[in-house]
């Protein structure tokens, strides 16, 4: 059996937002083809997820010189075990589903946030002096659903200024997960009428992608 972390970072459900619809739809199919499989959803909008601030690298600079747990603050108690708490779920499914709009040519902040509780030494990769970062999800698979009102796919016009989708598949690569997709909803904003059709397109593609994720 294995682990899905279904992460959504948009503050709208699946009735309102083109990328959440199609989220919904690619876990239906997944669940559908793997009924023995766990999906977890984590919408980072209603979750704890601590920023790196002033108490979280005091807390990880105490402890990596030493210090014991019990000698942190408590704000940094709290926030190093919230994170800590966060990239060991990541590291411990097999598969994960992000799910987001593009505001501004990115993501949500929500979602640069969670990807800073996620990219840990020692948990999702590590340094080796002569060879550099090493990823070690290796064996893991992720595909990535986003939506956005113009076209910002790899291959348009406008794609160099899309900073949503490529920096998570930079990531991805950074943390050794070989198998990446993506799903792009997009161009409703440029051509309103086909907003229908490009949603089911999108959908289409999502469902056959489910089937063999």
């Amino acid at each position: 059996m294995a682990t899905v972390l279904y992460i959504t970072s948009n503050p709208q459900d699946h009735e309102k937002s083109f990328s959440m619809s199609v989220g919904n739809e690619f876990i239906q199919a997944y669940r559908a083809a793997n009924p023995n499989d766990e999906v977890v959803h984590l919408d980072l909008y209603k979750m704890d997820i601590p920023q790196l601030d002033a108490d979280v690298f005091s807390g990880w600079g105490k402890l990596g010189a030493g210090a014991a747990f019990e000698s942190l603050t408590h704000a940094e108690k709290v926030k190093v075990s919230r994170l800590g708490e966060l990239v060991n779920q990541f590291a411990a499914a097999d598969k994960y589903v992000f799910v987001n709009p593009i505001w501004n040519y990115s993501y949500p902040p929500v979602m640069k946030a969670y990807i800073d509780s996620i990219c840990v030494s020692g948990k999702t990769f590590t340094y080796i002096p002569g060879k550099g970062y090493v990823g070690l999800l290796g064996d893991k698979k992720a595909v990535h659903i986003q939506a956005s009102g113009s076209e910002l796919s790899p291959g348009s016009a406008s794609a160099d200024f899309e900073m949503g989708h490529r920096h998570l598949a930079t990531i991805m690569k950074f943390l050794g997960i070989p198998d990446f997709e993506g799903i792009f909803v997009e161009g409703m904003a440029v051509a309103p009428d086909q907003a229908p059709m490009i949603k089911e397109k999108a959908i289409m593609r999502a469902c056959e992608m489910a089937g063999n994720f």
